[in-house]
């Protein structure tokens, strides 16, 4: 995968890059990302805080609780709502979990695990080549 990655959100209001790989990438079926992404899981991909940079714009951000019943921090552009990241508050981690799905270029992308799964949409089926999980991911 490139070493630099771009993306933005919908109306192109906010623009960040991120140098650096990432450090996951999975699908998430918990219930606040299926309503997040209005679809039956959400993805997800964990970004090195220090790789992450935003370089035109401003994000808005809430808190809200998980399904694990931690205290996230979720930031979004004011103009258009679309989640760009969120990170959770009650641990130190020096990461970001970003939405992938607002990269420019997304087409190297492949998803290694599906978590949450006891919460996924009866329809889907994980495939056998990612890692699974019923609920948080140990990684």
């Amino acid at each position: 995968m490139n070493h630099s990655l771009e993306g933005s959100c919908q109306c192109g209001e906010v623009h960040y890059q991120i140098k650096g790989e990432p450090l996951v990438l999975y699908r998430c079926h918990c219930t606040e990302c299926q309503k997040q992404s209005g679809a039956g899981f959400g993805m997800s991909m964990w970004v090195r805080n220090d790789d992450f940079e935003i370089l035109r714009g401003s994000l808005k951000h809430f808190q809200r609780i998980a399904d694990s019943g931690g205290k996230m921090e979720c930031f979004f552009c004011g103009n258009c709502g679309v989640r760009i990241y969120h990170k959770t508050l009650n641990k130190k981690q020096d990461y970001i979990v970003l939405k992938p799905g607002t990269l420019h270029n997304t087409q190297a992308l492949q998803p290694t695990a599906d978590i949450w799964l006891k919460s996924k949409q009866a329809w889907f089926v994980p495939p056998d080549e990612t890692d699974h999980f019923e609920g948080p991911p140990d990684f």
